[in-house]
């Protein structure tokens, strides 16, 4: 069996005072969970224990009962009438923490013994100038709440047990956003902060039948795969459903990328434009907030759109496997600003495509999640693999012409669209890196006969066999931004402003 797990966040809506109350039971919980984790490196053999096993040493340790009315670190010193489940809760956490420091502290102590033993008493001693790990100085850890701890949890309302600074009461809060999904089994909720404002965030799991793996899947005949191909403008991607035996049912185009394009270019022009006015970018600070988060929150909204969308198509159609391209060498090329810029947050947008789509698939059914090579995908026909002629309407059909909406092959006559014929071959590309065997390795490549041996030794002066001068790659800050238009480490000023760019374009999405 696999599982599916996600979680669902959803804001609270309560009475001011609340808000004060969630903060003092957070701080009881991190103070609880901190002594805890003193607790366990005083007694760091806790660690080879298991979990439940653990946990059960933890509270001999510090819980008083009838059987040890003196535990050996009484937690009551801390708090007292902590209940039972939100200490287990912080002692999970504590456990979790722990256990990450002492491996992190293995493997520092493990790389110093390694350093120490390549010391020789010819050479000179470098001391090991590795620092080591150090625990938590501060806790910041949000509040679980495991059953007893909540109660009376429906659509829009979930009663809560906090601790408000003086006494724990029950509290009641509206939830706003989605309510949980059937099929999920849920978990515990988590209480978490976000600036000013508290929000729910409850852990959800399926179990389903485990898929096989793609090799085994291809095998089929009847196997249907949905093949994506993603653009940066016109369609942002275009899906093809087809079976292993060369079959093709579906074709979607998805989505309006030029609208697209053209509100994240206009906003990146306005940064332009303002930075041209002030001149100076100041140092580490950031600039132009609310344009940034805006163009943000557009690429993070179509990204989550455009990928709903490849699911929902390939649910429908039945396709078990969501094959995509490898897009990871993809570089702006030069231009303006707001141009490079513009095709940078572009690409980085088809990795969210990508990413949402392969979890949303799995979660929608078992859809595995594929990818394959880039190289000539849109130049290739899918009928005979031949190189096309790439071409707009009403313009000669002759050459390639990369962009254009039309392709034609000119040795079986294949019409169609090309970016339906590249996510047709990327589905073809597939199929066939799993039918033929495994290619070997390419020998490497076989040293030149003219060169000269070592035994002739190395002469009084070399003259250079280049007649140009060496080859000094140009600095080229400008065509490397990183970052929001953060400055990095010194101040700058920006070249004249740009033209005026047209008016802001709706995001429009099919």
């Amino acid at each position: 069996m696999a599982k599916a797990t996600k979680a669902i966040r959803q804001a609270l809506h309560y009475p001011p005072q609340y808000a004060a109350y969630f903060a003092a039971n957070q701080a009881l919980f991190n103070r609880v969970v901190a002594f805890y984790f003193d607790c366990i490196q005083t007694h760091e053999g806790i660690l080879s224990l298991k979990n439940k096993q653990a946990l059960t040493a933890l509270e001999k340790l510090t819980h008083t009962t009838e059987s040890s009315p003196h535990p050996v670190i009484p937690l009551t010193d801390l708090a007292p009438d902590i209940p039972a489940m939100f200490r287990r809760a912080a002692i999970n956490a504590a456990l979790g923490s722990a256990r990450a420091f002492f491996s992190s502290l293995k493997t520092w102590r493990a790389r110093k013994e390694k350093h120490e033993a390549k010391q020789t008493k010819k050479r000179k001693k470098r001391p090991f100038r590795e620092r080591p790990p150090v625990p938590p100085r501060s806790w910041n850890k949000s509040v679980p709440f495991y059953a007893s701890l909540w109660r009376e949890r429906h659509t829009h309302g979930i009663v809560l047990k906090v601790w408000t600074g003086s006494c724990w009461s029950w509290l009641k809060v509206h939830l706003l956003g989605r309510d949980l999904p059937d099929g999920y089994a849920m978990g515990s909720p988590q209480l978490v902060r976000k600036g000013d404002r508290w929000w729910l965030h409850t852990p959800i799991e399926k179990t389903f039948e485990a898929p096989a793996k793609s090799g085994a899947q291809l095998t089929t005949a009847q196997t249907r795969l949905c093949a994506v191909d993603l653009n940066l403008d016109k369609h942002l991607a275009v899906c093809s459903v087809q079976t292993v035996d060369g079959t093709i049912l579906a074709t979607s185009f998805i989505g309006n990328g030029t609208a697209v394009s053209g509100c994240r270019k206009q906003l990146l022009g306005r940064i332009a434009r303002n930075r041209s006015q002030t001149g100076i970018i100041a140092e580490n600070e950031q600039d132009n907030a609310d344009l940034w988060a805006k163009i943000r929150h557009v690429d993070e909204q179509i990204a989550h759109l455009v990928s709903a969308r490849i699911v929902q198509f390939a649910t429908k159609h039945e396709a078990s496997i969501l094959v995509f391209e490898h897009l990871g060498n993809l570089r702006p090329e030069k231009g303006t600003y707001s141009r490079r810029s513009n095709t940078k947050r572009a690409y980085w947008m088809k990795g969210r495509i990508v990413r949402y789509a392969k979890y949303k698939a799995w979660h929608a059914g078992g859809i595995i999640t594929c990818r394959v090579n880039a190289r000539n995908t849109s130049r290739e026909c899918h009928r005979c693999h031949a190189l096309v002629i790439r071409y707009n309407e009403s313009e000669p059909v002759e050459g390639y012409t990369p962009g254009a909406a039309l392709c034609l092959c000119p040795q079986c006559q294949m019409r169609d669209h090309a970016d339906r014929n590249a996510s047709l071959r990327i589905g073809q590309r597939l199929i066939e890196r799993m039918q033929e065997p495994q290619k070997e390795k390419p020998l490497t490549a076989v040293r030149r006969a003219s060169r000269v041996s070592q035994e002739t030794g190395v002469g009084i002066s070399q003259d250079a066999k280049r007649q140009m001068g060496p080859s000094i790659p140009a600095a080229r800050r400008g065509d490397q931004t990183n970052g929001h238009g953060t400055a990095q480490g010194r101040k700058r000023r920006m070249g004249a402003p740009l033209p005026d760019i047209a008016s802001q374009l709706r995001v429009h999405f099919e």
